[in-house]
């Protein structure tokens, strides 16, 4: 049976672990201890590794695993910025694991960095980096409102039942702007409520799934009328377009 699992690392990221039959595959493993440590631990051998972007969060491990693991495939865009890359993917098409028979199609999200990509399986999920947060999305360190607001909705137009494994356990602070961006969203009221239990238990509240973030996550509703009012009232602007409110709502998040 294929599992997925959550390797803590730093003091709020995720590496994932896709594994079954003893073979594994990691997202973004910017610590190679723990993930080492959990290969380990369960008798995984590792054979593939995806990567989303470049920040050091997500790559910093690459260098230790290639070391202990010599023949692993490490699947990303090429580019300069990861050059431990040796299996190179392309936006559009798939992304072949053949040690788990899995295809992922890799999905090209500018945004957070302009070469961004996510990993996307109909049924193990989506794999998303720093795109999408539950009850949030990723800064704008290189693309514009405009490219981060259509890879939102890229990954909208996703089914509602697929997992999101994005890379950070910001779940709770995400929540509380949220809530300041929608006040009278029942639903989200009740996952804030969901998400400090689990944090309180220890416990992770990732994955989320689409549908969900559909429903209490400001960043895919800016359609939204109280969140266009809301946005207006904060930033003192006229937004016209649903890019404009969540250009209004990054711009506010960013310094909340």
């Amino acid at each position: 049976m294929l599992t997925v699992s959550a390797i803590p690392a730093f003091t709020d990221n995720y590496i994932w672990c896709i594994h079954s039959h003893q073979q594994a595959i990691l997202v973004d493993p910017g610590e190679a201890a723990p993930a080492l440590a959990f290969l380990k631990a369960q008798q995984l051998q590792l054979t593939d590794i995806l990567i989303t972007h470049h920040h050091a969060d997500h790559i910093g491990g690459l260098k230790a695993l290639l070391a202990a693991y010599p023949d692993v495939a490490i699947h990303g865009l090429q580019s300069p910025r990861v050059p431990l890359v040796n299996q190179y993917v392309s936006p559009e098409k798939s992304c072949s694991i053949s040690t788990l028979e899995l295809d992922f199609k890799v999905m090209l999200l500018p945004g957070h960095t302009i070469d961004h990509i996510a990993f996307y399986h109909p049924q193990v999920g989506l794999f998303c980096g720093d795109t999408l947060f539950s009850g949030g999305c990723g800064r704008l360190f290189e693309g514009t409102p405009e490219q981060m607001y259509a890879s939102l909705n890229t990954l909208a137009a996703l089914p509602d039942d697929t997992k999101v494994y994005c890379t950070h356990e910001y779940t709770q602070a995400n929540l509380r702007f949220a809530k300041a961006a929608e006040p009278d969203n029942q639903a989200l009221k009740e996952y804030s409520h969901w998400a400090d239990k689990q944090r309180e238990d220890n416990l992770p509240t990732l994955p989320s799934h689409i549908g969900l973030e559909k429903a209490i996550n400001p960043f895919l509703r800016c359609d939204n009328e109280q969140i266009r009012s809301q946005v207006e009232q904060y930033q003192g602007i006229k937004a016209n377009s649903p890019v404009d409110v969540f250009a209004g709502l990054r711009g506010w998040k960013d310094h909340f």
